[in-house]
C-alpha cells in the first residue's frame, strides 16, 4: 500500500510538473500554478490514500483557464491594440496639426503683408496727402526773384494761405498767371510765377520815379533787405490803388522781373486776383547749400498805415 501510495504520489507529482512545464511553454508565469499544483498533489495524495484510486489532476487545467484573462498574452494583445491606437490618434493629430501650422504659416505671411503695406502704404498716403491739401513743391526757372530766389532754385509753398492764413506785405507768393504774364518773361517752364506781395486790397502804391522809394498809403519803404544789389526799386514811375479781392507784386530783381508795373493795361491794371494765389513760399529745399526758411521781411512793412 505505501508503495501505491509512493507511485501515486510520484505519478501526481508528475503530472503536475508536466502541466507546469506545458503552461510554461504557452508563455504564463508558472509560479503561481507550481504552488497550486504542490497543493492540489498533496490533496491528491490524501485522497488516493482513503480511496486507494488515482485520480487524474484536472485542478491546474482549471486554473490554467482563469488566470489566461490576466496572462501576458493577453497584456500583450491589450498592449498592442494600445501601440495601434496610440499610432492612430497620432497620425490623426498630425494630420489635424499640419493645418494649424500651414494656417499659420498663411497668417504669418498674411500679417507680413500687412506689415510691408503698414511701413510702405502710410507713409506714401501721408506724402500725398500732405502735397494735395498743404504744400505745394516749385522749381524756379527765372531770375526776376534774385537774389532771394536763384534760377532753379525748389521752393516749399504752403497752402494755407490765403484761405487758412491771411496774406501779409511781404510775402513771397506763387500765383497763376492772370492775364498772360508769361509772355514778358525770359523764360517759361510753366504757367505759374512769383512775386513779393507789396500791396493789400486798399493800399495805393507808388513810386515817383528812377532812383525814387516805393511808397504804401503815402509811406516809403525801405526795400535793401530783399532788392538785388544795384537794382533800382523802380525804373519808372507808376501809381496803382488796389481793387478788393486783388494784390499788387513786384520781384525782388527789378530790373528783369515783368509784374504789377508792367501790365497796366491788361484789363486788371496789373492786379493779380487773391483767388489765383497757389500759396505762399516758405523754404527753399534744393539745392543743399541753400536749404533754409526764406525771409518774408514783414518787417520792411512795419510802419505802413492802413489805406484811407
Amino acid at each position: 500500500m505505501t508503495q501505491q501510495m509512493s507511485r501515486s504520489s510520484r505519478d501526481q507529482y508528475g503530472d503536475a510538473d508536466s502541466h507546469i512545464l506545458s503552461v510554461a511553454e504557452r508563455g504564463i508565469d508558472p509560479a503561481p500554478v507550481s504552488a497550486f499544483a504542490s497543493v492540489s498533489a498533496h490533496a491528491s495524495v490524501a485522497a488516493s490514500a482513503t480511496t486507494q484510486t488515482s485520480t487524474p489532476l484536472q485542478t491546474p487545467a482549471f486554473f490554467s483557464t482563469i488566470t489566461s484573462d490576466d496572462s501576458p498574452s493577453r497584456r500583450a494583445r491589450h498592449a498592442a491594440h494600445a501601440s495601434h491606437a496610440a499610432r492612430t490618434s497620432g497620425s490623426s493629430a498630425a494630420s489635424h496639426g499640419g493645418t494649424p501650422r500651414r494656417s499659420a504659416n498663411a497668417s504669418s505671411s498674411s500679417s507680413g503683408a500687412r506689415e510691408l503695406l503698414l511701413w510702405c502704404g502710410v507713409p506714401v498716403l501721408i506724402v500725398l496727402l500732405l502735397r494735395v491739401f498743404l504744400f505745394g513743391f516749385y522749381v524756379i526757372p527765372s531770375g526776376s526773384m534774385l537774389d532771394t530766389i536763384q534760377i532753379n532754385d525748389r521752393v516749399i509753398t504752403t497752402k494755407l494761405a490765403p484761405d487758412l492764413i491771411k496774406l501779409q506785405r511781404g510775402d513771397i507768393v506763387v500765383f497763376k498767371d492772370p492775364a498772360n504774364w508769361l509772355q514778358s518773361e525770359s523764360s517759361r517752364h510753366s504757367d505759374d510765377l512769383i512775386k513779393r506781395l507789396i500791396g493789400l486790397p486798399g493800399d495805393t502804391v507808388a513810386c515817383a520815379g528812377a532812383g525814387q522809394p516805393v511808397t504804401i498809403n503815402g509811406v516809403a519803404i525801405d526795400e535793401s533787405a530783399y532788392l538785388k544789389p544795384g537794382v533800382q526799386p523802380s525804373d519808372f514811375a507808376f501809381s496803382v490803388t488796389v481793387t478788393e479781392g486783388h494784390i499788387f507784386v513786384l520781384g525782388d530783381n527789378r530790373a528783369n522781373s515783368a509784374d504789377s508795373r508792367y501790365h497796366q493795361n491788361d484789363g486788371a491794371n496789373g492786379l493779380v486776383p487773391i483767388s489765383d494765389v497757389l500759396g505762399v513760399a516758405i523754404v527753399r529745399n534744393w539745392p543743399l547749400s541753400r536749404i533754409g526758411t526764406i525771409d518774408s521781411h514783414h518787417e520792411v512793412f512795419a510802419n505802413v498805415p492802413d489805406p484811407a
